[in-house]
Parts: C-alpha cells; sequence; structure tokens
C-alpha cells in the first residue's frame, strides 16, 4: 500500500479520523503544520517567522460553506487578517479559497466577496492570493480570478503543475501579468485530469517555472523538492533576477531546514501560515504530500496508544 493509499485508507475509518481530529491540537502533532486554532495564534506564529526574515501569508483555513452567511463571515474574517497584519506590521498576505466564500452557491457571490476582500487589502496596502482547489473548481477559479484582478491588481492566484491543463491556463492568464504561486497540487485526481508519476510531475513542474520566469508574471516558486529548489536557483542566476521579481514559498512546519538554506542565500521567501478549527482536511493533504508527514503523524498517534486499543 502506497503513502497517499493509507492515507485514504485512514480517511475511511471514522475512528481514525475522529482521533486525529479531537487530538491534534492537544498532543501537538498538529501544530507541525497548523499554527492553531486562533488567528492570534497564527499571528504569534507570524511574528515569529517575520523576526528571521520570512514574509508569511496567512490562510484562515476552511472550504465548502453551506450558506450565504457563513460565506459572509468568512470574507469578514479574511478582512480582520488584513487589519491585524497592518496594525502588527507584518510582511505578509492573506491566502483565500473560493469555497470558503461561497462558490458552491455561486460565482457571482464568489465574485462579490473576492473583490470586496482585495478592496480592503489594496487600502491597506496588501495583497491576496487565490488558492486552488481540486480539478472541479479549477475553470470557475480562474473565472472568479479574471473577474477580480481585472479591478485589483493585487491580486494573484496558485496553478498545480500536476493538472494536464496548467500550460494553457498560464496561456491564458498571461495578459494579466499575475502573481502565480506554483504549486505541485495535493488532490487525489484521476490519472486523465493529473499526472500520477512524480517524473511527470517534475518535469511539468519545471516547464511552467520556465514559462513563468520567462513571461510577465511575478513567479511565486512553491515547493519543497530540493532538485526544482536547485533548478529554480540556477534559472534565477542565469536570468539575474531582481529579490523583488520573484519569491521562493514553503508550507509552515515543512522542510525547514530548506527555508533556512534559502534565507542563507537572501532568497525572498514567504511561509504559508494556515490556522483554524477546520484544519482536518489541510492537515490530511500534506499527509499525502510527503511520506516522513504520515510517519510523524503515525509516532504521534502510537504514543497515544491509539493502536493499542487506548481510544478516548
Amino acid at each position: 500500500m502506497g503513502v497517499q493509499d493509507l492515507v485514504y485508507w485512514l480517511l475511511s475509518k471514522p475512528a481514525v479520523s475522529r482521533t486525529l481530529s479531537r487530538t491534534g491540537m492537544r498532543s501537538g502533532f498538529a501544530h507541525r503544520f497548523v499554527a492553531g486554532e486562533t488567528l492570534e495564534e497564527a499571528l504569534a506564529a507570524s511574528q515569529r517567522l517575520a523576526a528571521g526574515g520570512r514574509r508569511v501569508c496567512l490562510n484562515h483555513l476552511g472550504e465548502n460553506v453551506a450558506g450565504e452567511e457563513q460565506a459572509r463571515a468568512a470574507a469578514e474574517s479574511y478582512v480582520e487578517m488584513l487589519r491585524q497584519i497592518r496594525q502588527r506590521s507584518i510582511d505578509g498576505n492573506i491566502a483565500i479559497k473560493l469555497t470558503h466564500l461561497g462558490l458552491d452557491l455561486g460565482r457571482d457571490l464568489a465574485i462579490q466577496l473576492a473583490g470586496g476582500i482585495a478592496a480592503q487589502a489594496r487600502e491597506l496596502g496588501l495583497s491576496v492570493e487565490i488558492d486552488m482547489e481540486s480539478s472541479e473548481y479549477t475553470s470557475v477559479t480562474i473565472d472568479v480570478f479574471e473577474a477580480v484582478r481585472r479591478k485589483f491588481d493585487n491580486v494573484g492566484m496558485a496553478i498545480q503543475c500536476y493538472l494536464r491543463r496548467s500550460e494553457d491556463d498560464l496561456k491564458r492568464l498571461e495578459p494579466l501579468h499575475p502573481k502565480i504561486r506554483l504549486v505541485k497540487g495535493a488532490y487525489r485526481e484521476p490519472p486523465n485530469v493529473a499526472f500520477q508519476d512524480k517524473a511527470e510531475v517534475d518535469q511539468n513542474y519545471a516547464r511552467l517555472l520556465d514559462r513563468l520566469l520567462d513571461g510577465p508574471f511575478f513567479p511565486a516558486i512553491a515547493t519543497h523538492d530540493p532538485q526544482l529548489v536547485d533548478y529554480a536557483e540556477r534559472r534565477i542566476a542565469n536570468k539575474k533576477l531582481a529579490p523583488d521579481r520573484y519569491e521562493f514559498q514553503m508550507l509552515f512546519g515543512i522542510r525547514r531546514d530548506l527555508q533556512n538554506k534559502l534565507r542563507a542565500e537572501d532568497h525572498p521567501l514567504r511561509i504559508y501560515v494556515p490556522f483554524g478549527t477546520e484544519w482536518f482536511p489541510y492537515f490530511m493533504r500534506r499527509l499525502v504530500e510527503r511520506p516522513a508527514n504520515t510517519l510523524f503523524v503515525l509516532r504521534s498517534l502510537a504514543a497515544e496508544g491509539f493502536f493499542a486499543g487506548k481510544r478516548h
């Protein structure tokens, strides 16, 4: 059984899911990848990162709200994050998920709320990044992004390199000259939608990164793969790219050794800092991405006595 299969098998076991959700923060293993359940915890973590020369990207975890009231509450939480970033003089921005802003309820609502957040961010001199979710949302996410970006140039978005369509999506977005956060992708997608082989995903990452570096984009190079980081560094050096023309991005708590290396080499680095009570889906996607993450959690569960039948 592969690591991905193991994680999805664990997710199919309600007792495991309940234990992880209930004990993750208390036991500490969720804190490895999630800054906490409150904005105050996330801001404290962000200030520590900023003191170490890192930029941050705050993300209030949440997806697929059930009603407009929840969507508007999520939008207000994002605006409060922006206010706190400015008030505390943190070098940061925020990431938003459109399903958190009611995308399932209608495209117009998501455009309205995302545009309102972008407007508040612009007033504060800050920026917003739109996360990419599973492939069923890719097209509509790009539609919403284009609508918001035409009014607000402080909005960027993520593109997932494992999707077969992503090169065409970059061609489509090129006239907007946007910031693009290039990620591998962490959702389970079928072979006709996404590359399945790591070598193919890596090759496409390098190909899309070349397009970003050579085109009218601001590249946000979001990877924890040392080989891809090395490739990006070589390309940046060859192009003599100034530090204000790109940045690296990494996730909170992952490959801190590589984070330190990039900062020691004076590359701009932004850390994606997630928080919130709805941390479990994000957390599980981190397990899928790296086998070491899964082993880390399994060891924590064993220490809790879960596999010995000590379920609380």
